[in-house]
C-alpha cells in the first residue's frame, strides 16, 4: 500500500508540473507565433486578426510535438527540485528507497506521455497543420518580390514537352500548391511560357491552375482565371517531393513509405519522421533521467543556478545531436532508424550510467 501511495503521489506531482510547464510554454509560443505571423502576413489581401489567431491556434499541436522533450526536461527538473526542497526525497532515502525507486513512477509517466503524444497529439497535429496550409494557400497569391526565393522544384514530361514546377507553399500533402510557378518547354527544349498561379491542384491527370499570370517568351503577360496543364505524374511522387512530412500522421507513414519505395523514390524524410516518432517516448524517458542527474543532489549542494544551467546544457546538447542526426537521416547519409535512435539510446545510457555511479559508486 505504501508503495502504491508513493507512486501515485510522485506521478501526480510530476504530471501537475508537466501541465504547468506545458501551459506556460504554449501561451508564450502562441503569442510569439501570432505576432510573427501578423508581421509576415499582415499585408496580404484577405488577412484578418481572426485568421491570424485561428492559424496560430491550429499550429499549437504541431509546436507541442516539437517542444515535448524540453517540456519534460524542465518539468522533471522542477518536480525533483520541489521534492528535494521540501526534503521529501531525503525522507524517501531514509526509509530505504533508492533513486531508482522514486524515479520509476516519473519515468513511467514520461513514457506514457510520450505514447499519448505519438498516438493522439501527432495525428491531431498533422490534421491541424494540413488545414492551416490549405487555408493559407487559399488567400496567399503570387508575389513578384518572392519569385526568386528558394522553393522545391519538380520536373514532369508529357507528349507536350517538359514542365518544371515550383511551389512557394504546399498543402493537401503536396497535391495543392500555392504561389506556384510552371515553366513549359516544347519537345525541342524551347521555353514556351511561364505560368504564375495563386494555386495549382493535381487531379485527373492534369494540373488545374487558378488565378494565373501567363508570361510568353516575348515577355507579354496576361491574366487568366484558370488553365489546365497535362500531367502524367503519380500523386505519390508529388507527395514525396512537395509534401510536408509533418502533415502525415504516424498511422499513415508506413503506407506512404512503402508507396514511395515501390515507385523507386527515396523516402528518407518520411522514414526519418516515422522513426523519430517511434523514438519519442524513449526520448522523454531520457530527458527525465538527464533531469535527475542534475537535480537529485541539489538540496545537499545548494547550487540552484548550477542545476538549472546543467539541465539546460544537457538538454541543448541532446537537441543539437538530434538535429544533426535528423539532417543526416533526411538525406539518407545515415539510415533513418539509426539517426532517430542513436542519440536517444546514447542519452539513456548517459543518464543510467551517471545515476549508477552516484547511487552505487
Amino acid at each position: 500500500m505504501t508503495g502504491a501511495t508513493l507512486w501515485t503521489y510522485l506521478t501526480r506531482r510530476y504530471l501537475v508540473m508537466l501541465a504547468q510547464v506545458l501551459a506556460a510554454i504554449m501561451v508564450v509560443v502562441f503569442l510569439v507565433d501570432f505576432t510573427e505571423y501578423a508581421r509576415r502576413a499582415g499585408g496580404i489581401e484577405g488577412y484578418t486578426t481572426a485568421k491570424g489567431l485561428y492559424f496560430s491556434a491550429m499550429r499549437l499541436p504541431f509546436i507541442v510535438m516539437l517542444v515535448w522533450p524540453m517540456v519534460v526536461l524542465f518539468a522533471s527538473m522542477a518536480a525533483l527540485h520541489g521534492l528535494n526542497r521540501r526534503s521529501e526525497l531525503v525522507i524517501a532515502r531514509a526509509s530505504g528507497l533508492s533513486a531508482w525507486q522514486f524515479l520509476a513512477p516519473i519515468c513511467l509517466a514520461s513514457l506514457v506521455v510520450g505514447i499519448f503524444a505519438v498516438t493522439v497529439i501527432n495525428p491531431l497535429s498533422a490534421y491541424c497543420l494540413e488545414q492551416v496550409k490549405v487555408l493559407e494557400t487559399a488567400f496567399r497569391g503570387w508575389d513578384a518580390a518572392e519569385a526568386d526565393r528558394d522553393r522545391p522544384w519538380l520536373r514532369q514530361t508529357t507528349d507536350e514537352g517538359v514542365t518544371i514546377i515550383g511551389a512557394g507553399q504546399t498543402a493537401n500533402r503536396g497535391l495543392l500548391l500555392g504561389d506556384a510557378v510552371f515553366l513549359r518547354f516544347d519537345n525541342e527544349g524551347t521555353l514556351v511560357a511561364r505560368y504564375d498561379a495563386r494555386s495549382a491542384t493535381l487531379s485527373d491527370g492534369a494540373w488545374r491552375l487558378e488565378n494565373v499570370r501567363r508570361t510568353s517568351v516575348n515577355e507579354v503577360s496576361e491574366e487568366i482565371d484558370s488553365v489546365e496543364i497535362k500531367s502524367g505524374i503519380e500523386p505519390e511522387y508529388v507527395e514525396e517531393r512537395f509534401a510536408d512530412h509533418q502533415t502525415i500522421p504516424i498511422y499513415e507513414l508506413p503506407r506512404k513509405i512503402a508507396a514511395a519505395e515501390a515507385l523507386g523514390i527515396p523516402a528518407y524524410r518520411f522514414s526519418m519522421h516515422f522513426h523519430s516518432l517511434l523514438a519519442l517516448p524513449a526520448l522523454l524517458v531520457a530527458m527525465t533521467l538527464i533531469a535527475a542527474t542534475v537535480s537529485l543532489r541539489f538540496n545537499r549542494m545548494g547550487q540552484l543556478t548550477s542545476m538549472i544551467l546543467g539541465g539546460i546544457l544537457a538538454g541543448f546538447l541532446l537537441y543539437v545531436a538530434l538535429v544533426v542526426f535528423t539532417a543526416f537521416g533526411n538525406v539518407g547519409f545515415v539510415a533513418p532508424v539509426m539517426a532517430a535512435w542513436v542519440p536517444v539510446i546514447s542519452a539513456l545510457f548517459f543518464g543510467v550510467t551517471f545515476l549508477l555511479y552516484t547511487e552505487d559508486g
